[in-house]
């Protein structure tokens, strides 16, 4: 897996947990599956690419969401 699952801090403060990567069902894209651990605790994907995506914050480059801590993957393959 390119990123490892687990808690990831997004560069405006919250937190999220990184479950796994899925494909697109047109485009075969890699989405980011990972939840909100704040508010209604929401499912979201988002694309590989930006998830990774450094980010402009007061003329300095930084990561979109950085690794906190790594976690056991709740999805294997059979």
């Amino acid at each position: 897996m390119p990123i490892p699952p687990g808690l990831y801090q997004h560069y405006k403060g919250p937190q999220y947990r990184v479950f796994s990567i899925a494909r697109h069902s047109e485009t075969e894209e890699e989405m980011v599956f990972y939840q909100a651990l704040y508010g209604d605790y929401g499912f979201w994907v988002r694309p590989l690419s930006m998830f990774l995506e450094s980010v402009e914050v007061d003329g300095e480059q930084v990561p979109r969401f950085a690794l906190v801590q790594a976690e056991e993957s709740l999805f294997t393959k059979p």
